[in-house]
């Protein structure tokens, strides 16, 4: 049975426009408890920042997080996937791509979820180390 991205994503993704400043996205990363956030002009996916992101391409480059962008941290050679998409081509993207969360999007490039990592062993494989970690609940 094939099992599509929508099945598995997380919907209603949280998106920061390209001049929000990372100490904003920091807070909400942590509010939410969320590893990523997306960028987007208007209705159009323009990036993605990851807390991994704000750490090497703006904490540690000794930027002010209150005066760096988003723009400035976030990566914007994304692979995407549309949420009639099988999981397998999610897979098979995260690994060609080496990434861990992968954008989801309507014909328009209007983003409407995010599959992550975590998300595909919750549902592919909940015993796993990674299923248990991703399924636990926050540290807080």
């Amino acid at each position: 049975m094939t099992q599509h991205v929508s099945d598995v994503m997380t919907s209603a993704p949280v998106a920061v426009e390209p001049q929000t400043s990372v100490a904003v996205v920091a807070r909400m990363m942590r509010d939410e408890n969320i590893g990523a956030v997306l960028v987007t002009e208007g209705e159009r996916l323009r990036g993605l920042v990851s807390d991994r992101d704000l750490v090497v391409r703006a904490v540690a480059k000794g930027g002010d997080p209150n005066n760096t962008t988003v723009a400035d941290a976030c990566s914007e050679d994304l692979v995407t996937v549309g949420p009639d998409d099988d999981v397998r081509r999610a897979v098979e993207l995260m690994r060609e791509h080496s990434v861990r969360r992968v954008p989801v999007v309507d014909e328009g490039q209007h983003p409407v979820g995010i599959v992550s990592i975590g998300d595909l062993a919750i549902e592919r494989d909940p015993e796993s180390a990674l299923g248990d970690i991703s399924a636990a609940r926050p540290n807080k």
